[in-house]
């Protein structure tokens, strides 16, 4: 069929969207010194380079031979930039420096994809190209800057890691005043939660998010705030991280094993007479800010939440206390259904780091639960899984289910370095429980 007059309007505005996240994307690059984009800064993840050309060989696999014409230019670095180099033995990658192409040619395949795709999206917007039902212009660009947009967030954290001298660094924002709020729980009497989509929402949304149900839910109490550093270091300095009561078998061994034994974006100084903590943040390390909240691992958070007593919120108890109401209606946000801005929460690329909870008093949820949109995800006790009527993308078959193995938790909300348009109720992040790599912290409920 051809491109109606509707998908010919919708695509221009998503084209748009497209070139707005390339822009993101390319900003992040360039806050790298040119020598370091070989580097590896997370050993677990691929070479910076690998980034640079995964993202336009992504677009062009996605959009070629279904949006646009089928052209294949350099056969051998589509496939580089769409799988990387295969770590030998299922381990940590080994590849070197030298395996990769140069820098000039991976950016001079970037531009040739671009112009390319480009190309071929002005012809779109003209109503040239033919698609098929199942392939609208709409699902593949928003599928294209998503993709795009989620990457923005996975570099911003791995580039974390990489050394202060390895990094440009930019003018520092200024932060919210502190305004700090008490420890306390707020209660969330018992009513539904709305989880996922249904399959005739105008709302776009990834194959996990599919098919919508309501859920009752009894009542509980969820903390107002996410656990803060000072929390957490009162967790640690009781001796959390060698109890072995708190932690599960496989959490324990994991660290034992690695030797985990504080927040990985903590350090502590080994001069200074206290051993005074640091946060490493991205672009300089500052003395642990007490009111930030803390990003741990699932293991990390279950143990604390075991320490006091309490435990994880399910991903629809999360639900119900950020997006439910006491008359039983979802919002389309936690404060209600004004648009996101920057008086309701760190995000979309607000900061580079988080900022002290309490900031955002005009965060709160109906049931009086503040910043579950930004600062920092959230991890939930719900193991990541389809909804009943999961369907996978047929073009994208393995996003969502290569993970449906009982091995990742869900995580909720969304960190300084998320997209706005990732801020639907529905969207649903996950991990592995031993991943402490992501911007990403919790809270704790209580059932009884």
């Amino acid at each position: 069929m051809l491109a109606t007059k509707a998908d010919v309007n919708i695509s221009g505005g998503l084209v748009s969207r497209l070139r707005e996240a390339r822009r993101h994307t390319d900003s992040l690059f360039r806050i790298v010194r040119p020598d370091s984009l070989y580097e590896r800064p997370i050993p677990e993840r691929h070479r910076i380079i690998f980034y640079i050309g995964h993202l336009e060989a992504f677009d062009r696999n996605l959009l070629s031979g279904r949006l646009l014409p089928a052209t294949n230019f350099d056969r051998e670095l589509d496939r580089l930039f769409a799988f990387g180099i295969d770590p030998v033995g299922g381990g940590l990658p080994t590849d070197q420096p030298s395996d990769w192409p140069t820098l000039e040619q991976v950016r001079q395949y970037v531009q040739r994809n671009r112009d390319e795709l480009d190309l071929g999206l002005a012809s779109l917007n003209n109503g040239l190209r033919a698609v098929s039902d199942e392939f609208t212009p709409e699902l593949l660009l928003n599928v294209a800057i998503e993709h795009r947009l989620m990457h923005a967030e996975t570099l911003a954290y791995m580039l974390h890691r990489l050394p202060y001298d390895k990094k440009i660094s930019p003018p520092a924002s200024p932060r919210p005043v502190l305004v700090p709020g008490a420890s306390t729980m707020m209660q969330v009497p018992a009513g539904p939660a709305m989880l996922g989509l249904c399959r005739d929402s105008k709302t776009f949304g990834w194959d996990n998010e599919f098919q919508r149900q309501w859920v009752d839910i009894p009542s509980f109490a969820i903390d107002r705030y996410k656990t803060r550093n000072s929390e957490y270091l009162a967790f640690m300095n009781n001796g959390g991280y060698g109890n072995r009561a708190l932690w599960s078998d496989a959490d324990w061994e994991w660290k034992e094993a690695n030797g985990i034994s504080h927040p990985a974006f903590w350090r502590q100084g080994s001069d200074d007479k206290d051993k005074e903590w640091f946060w490493m943040g991205m672009f300089e390390e500052i003395p642990l800010p007490p009111d930030w909240p803390v990003y741990v691992s699932h293991a990390e958070a279950r143990a604390y939440a075991q320490w006091v007593g309490r435990s994880l919120p399910t991903e629809a108890q999360w639900q119900r206390a950020a997006y439910g109401s006491p008359d039983g209606e979802c919002r389309q946000y936690p404060w209600g259904s004004k648009s996101p801005d920057g008086t309701n929460g760190n995000f979309d690329f607000e900061n580079w780091d988080p900022v002290s909870v309490g900031a955002y008093p005009r965060s709160a949820s109906a049931f009086g639960v503040e910043e579950m949109l930004g600062n920092g995800w959230e991890w939930t006790a719900t193991v990541f899984a389809p909804f009943a009527g999961f369907e996978p993308f047929p073009f994208y078959r393995g996003y969502s289910a290569d993970f449906f193995d009982g091995k990742h938790y869900v995580i909720k909300g969304a960190s300084m370095r998320t997209a706005e348009c990732m801020l639907r109720p529905s969207f649903r992040n996950w991990f592995q429980p031993h991943y402490q790599y992501v911007y990403a912290g919790f809270r704790c409920v209580s059932n009884s």
